[in-house]
């Protein structure tokens, strides 16, 4: 498969000229599910859409490169919707919890894409 230059190209434009928000620190309980509590910084990018009307969701891990090298691409069926989840900074132990948030219900199922 070929790996498209031009969409990571374009990933990084798009953290590079955006505010990082984080809304929901490591730590914190979720504003809807109280008995979910997140493992790794979560937020937004400032100024850019989703299909949820809020900003394109990022995950800041504890890396201090905070490169861009990998997407989650989720599915949500209670939702019924879908989106991707920016990962900046996070170490593969870090990537493997994040995708393992994403696959815990039966609602919810999402795929890690690296970026080669």
């Amino acid at each position: 498969m070929e790996v498209n230059n031009d969409f990571w190209a374009a990933i990084d434009k798009l953290v590079d000229t955006s505010k990082i928000v984080i809304d929901r620190p490591k730590g914190t309980v979720h504003p809807k599910f109280p008995d979910f509590v997140y493992k790794i910084d979560y937020g937004y990018l400032e100024d850019t859409s989703s299909m949820d009307s809020g900003g394109i969701d990022v995950w800041v891990g504890t890396d201090e490169k905070r490169s861009v090298d990998a997407i989650m691409c989720i599915v949500d069926l209670m939702k019924r919707d879908s989106e991707i989840k920016i990962l900046i900074g996070c170490t593969e132990q870090e990537k493997e919890i994040i995708y393992q948030t994403h696959n815990e219900t039966e609602s919810m199922k999402g795929i890690l894409i690296r970026r080669d």
